[in-house]
């Protein structure tokens, strides 16, 4: 019955970090409350699945990697919440709610390795993996062109050539107003956030059906995947919150993308793998 209990949890954390985000980058006070209450009842169903998983195996210490995962999540969940009540600090929920779903995600499909039930679905679910994630980098490279053309415009209109005067920016009079490349640029970045969430909880789902299991996240590789997840979400919270427009913004998306191409040539090209003691 914990199995039940630690599954409704995962939902509301999944819904809660939905709801965070709006909390925080744009300061919906209705989205605020309704990620505190899906986040409150999570942390309820977590504790009751908690309690339930070591009562039922007649232990207090937790015993395992998906066990010690649940825990590590309930921890993490249950700082957030006195943070929170302390300091009113909900921003912390950005890294901490989606954390939490990350780390109960997997003990929540269940205690043994899971199986999709036929191949095609599995490669159905690969193709989602691949498609989100390269969604994901084209929206990014899509913000950085963007913000380039920024730049340019910028440039261009600064100039200011005197009249009669030939300038060589005059075959760049096709370029949108500045507003609308700042809107692209920024509409595009908060698009790919939402595909790179799916493709890495796609690719979870996937490795569990893998011999490796829970070692697959101890790849160098596959963490940073994650690493690169948080520093997305650290440049949409820095552009929101520090109000980032134009030259700041475009050399910020211009630093995320290159490590974001480090991270993508990491996991194409390289051929090291380290799951742990083998």
């Amino acid at each position: 019955m914990y199995l039940l209990w630690l599954r409704v949890a995962a939902i509301l954390y999944a819904a809660a970090s939905v709801a965070v985000f709006p909390a925080v980058l744009y300061g919906l006070v209705r989205w605020r409350k309704i990620c505190v209450h899906l986040a409150g009842l999570a942390l309820f169903f977590h504790f009751v699945s908690a309690v339930e998983m070591l009562v039922q195996a007649h232990r207090w210490m937790p015993v395992g990697v998906r066990e010690v995962e649940s825990l590590l999540g309930f921890a993490v969940a249950g700082l957030f919440f006195l943070v929170w009540w302390l300091y009113d600090a909900i921003s912390l929920g950005i890294f901490a709610l989606p954390a939490t779903f990350f780390l109960v995600f997997v003990p929540a499909l269940g205690p043994d390795r899971y199986t999709f039930p036929s191949e095609g679905v599995r490669v159905s679910w690969l193709v989602a993996h691949i498609a989100a994630l390269l969604l994901a980098y084209v929206a990014l490279g899509f913000s950085l062109l963007a913000s380039i053309l920024y730049l340019v415009q910028e440039r261009r209109l600064k100039s200011k050539p005197k009249a009669g005067q030939d300038s060589w920016w005059a075959p760049l009079d096709w370029l949108p107003p500045l507003d609308t490349l700042e809107r692209i640029a920024h509409a595009t970045l908060e698009f790919g956030f939402p595909c790179m969430t799916v493709g890495l909880v796609i690719g979870s789902v996937l490795a569990q059906e893998t011999p490796l299991g829970a070692s697959y996240f101890l790849d160098p590789k596959i963490i940073a995947s994650f690493a690169m997840w948080v520093v997305y979400v650290t440049l949409l919270l820095v552009r929101r919150s520090a109000g980032l427009r134009g030259r700041r913004a475009a050399y910020l998306s211009g630093a995320v993308f290159i490590v974001m191409l480090a991270v993508l040539a990491a996991n194409v090209f390289s051929q090291v793998h380290r799951y742990g003691p083998r």
